[in-house]
């Protein structure tokens, strides 16, 4: 019986691990990018490589915008669960990446819909109007 009760017990810590981890934001870099997102060397057309809409933040660590954006991001992956992905990437660890998407200003989102092509939002959002575009563009709805 004691056995069961403990191969019962780490099933279900198991399965709270991959649900906390599915839920939470995910930093990338460039090389984990190419895996994840876009391998923009071997196709220099967009291909996601995704199988659900995401959001990447592009973001650098003194920038005092991009502090008041990544709990507003935590709380909207939480809120939608495995219905989305965000991303983020520190510009400075990632030049290569700012530079494919032409990141003059941080913080800057770029949405990725499950099919078409991204499109990026520069600045601090609100929560309301980022949730707007997640629900008119990338065509998720909460949980």
């Amino acid at each position: 019986m004691k056995k069961i009760l403990s191969l019962l017990l780490i099933i279900t810590l198991a399965g709270l691990l991959q649900i906390s981890k599915a839920q939470s934001v995910i930093h990338l870099n460039t090389k984990e990018f190419k895996e994840q997102i876009w391998n923009f060397e071997k196709n220099k057309e967009w291909k996601y490589e995704g199988k659900k809409p995401a959001i990447i933040d592009l973001y650098a660590i003194w920038c005092p915008l991009c502090k008041k954006l990544s709990p507003i991001l935590e709380k909207i992956q939480k809120e939608y669960g495995e219905k989305i992905q965000i991303y983020k990437v520190d510009v400075d660890k990632a030049p290569e990446l700012a530079q494919l998407f032409e990141a003059r200003s941080i913080p800057m989102m770029i949405f990725i819909p499950k099919n078409g092509k991204p499109f990026s939002v520069i600045g601090l959002r609100p929560q309301e109007q980022i949730e707007q575009i997640i629900s008119e563009k990338l065509e998720v709805k909460k949980q």
